[in-house]
């Protein structure tokens, strides 16, 4: 060993090889991980902005199971308002077909009504999926949106980026509760109550808090009647025109219900493609940053072992000069 301390050969021909096999650790490190940076030491600033990246990744896949979460619920929404539809299309064929009718047959016909009314409610009561529930609602339970703490309005969280300062920004769809509900237990007024059940005035079909319930067989200007209540026993056929009118007028606003509804079941569909796409940006985008180039390293591996080699050879040489010139010496 003392002649390698003091060989001058030998020592250039060991730091090579002590440069070379360092050098020969790091790409073999890179292709057991496929990573050039894969802690903070290899680039600091690399590390970071990926640590980050990866970090908002993971919380948009998050983002996307909440947007499935929601779009299922939007799907059980759609589904009962197009189910209390074909109800309601029920219940104005059997008052249409009251007009002019015998008590007997009306009592007959209510009947048939009255069965539809109860699959009406019971519809709207099953439209719940994961505890949500936005046809038959409580307006004063605090399950709404978090600023008002009232079941008005639901967001579904759909997004999820920073601005330049690097503060995180959520995005919302939100659904207008208010304008889709059937039946709301909470409300006092025929204004606030849902479709089915706030008092609409015969003559124009709109909910209105002047309109009162009708008396059989007297007709008044404030006559009012709900798609929920309606009873063909007793009344005229001018009151039975307004009901007409009334169930008409609902299925006019559950047809914009549910057209609002199938346009954020689209948006949410969109928003789920849009946020798969965004993810795998982002995967490239830290794979730029980060993944080594297996091709590039695995030619740098050989070429590595090679000159390894070499300098093994140039050291054994470099340390076999020393000995001989020791042995003339010794001679």
């Amino acid at each position: 060993m003392s002649s390698i301390n003091t060989n001058p050969a030998a020592m250039t021909a060991l730091q090579v090889l002590h440069a070379t096999n360092k050098a020969l650790e790091v790409v073999q490190g890179r292709i057991s991980t496929g990573l050039r940076v894969s802690q903070a030491s290899d680039n600091a600033a690399y590390w970071s902005i990926a640590t980050t990246m990866r970090s908002d990744n993971n919380v948009l896949s998050t983002v996307q199971d909440t947007l499935g979460l929601g779009a299922s619920r939007v799907d059980t929404a759609y589904t009962a308002l197009e189910a209390a539809i074909g109800l309601i299309d029920e219940i104005k064929q059997k008052v249409l077909a009251a007009v002019g009718m015998s008590e007997d047959n009306k009592e007959r016909i209510q009947e048939e009504v009255t069965a539809f009314q109860e699959q009406l409610r019971f519809t709207a009561l099953a439209a719940t999926f994961s505890g949500a529930n936005w046809l038959s609602v409580n307006s004063l339970a605090a399950n709404g949106h978090p600023s008002d703490g009232v079941h008005k309005e639901v967001d579904i969280v759909s997004a999820f980026t920073r601005d330049q300062n690097g503060a995180i920004i959520l995005g919302y769809i939100g659904i207008d509760v208010q304008a889709i509900k059937l039946y709301d237990a909470a409300a006092t007024t025929n204004e606030t109550m849902g479709m089915l059940e706030g008092l609409r005035l015969g003559t124009t079909g709109l909910r209105d808090n002047t309109a009162t319930a009708a008396t059989p067989g007297t007709a008044a200007a404030t006559d009012g009647y709900a798609v929920s209540s309606l009873n063909v026993v007793g009344h005229t056929d001018e009151q039975l025109e307004q009901m007409l009118t009334v169930v008409d007028q609902t299925l006019a606003e559950m047809a914009n219900a549910a057209t609002a509804i199938g346009a954020i079941k689209k948006r949410v569909d969109l928003q789920k493609d849009y946020t798969s796409n965004l993810m795998d940006s982002i995967d490239r985008g830290v794979g730029q940053l980060v993944d080594a180039d297996m091709n590039k390293e695995s030619t740098r591996l050989q070429a590595l072992q090679v000159q390894q080699q070499l300098g093994v050879q140039s050291l054994q040489i470099a340390n076999s000069y020393a000995e001989n010139i020791l042995l003339l010496f010794r001679n």
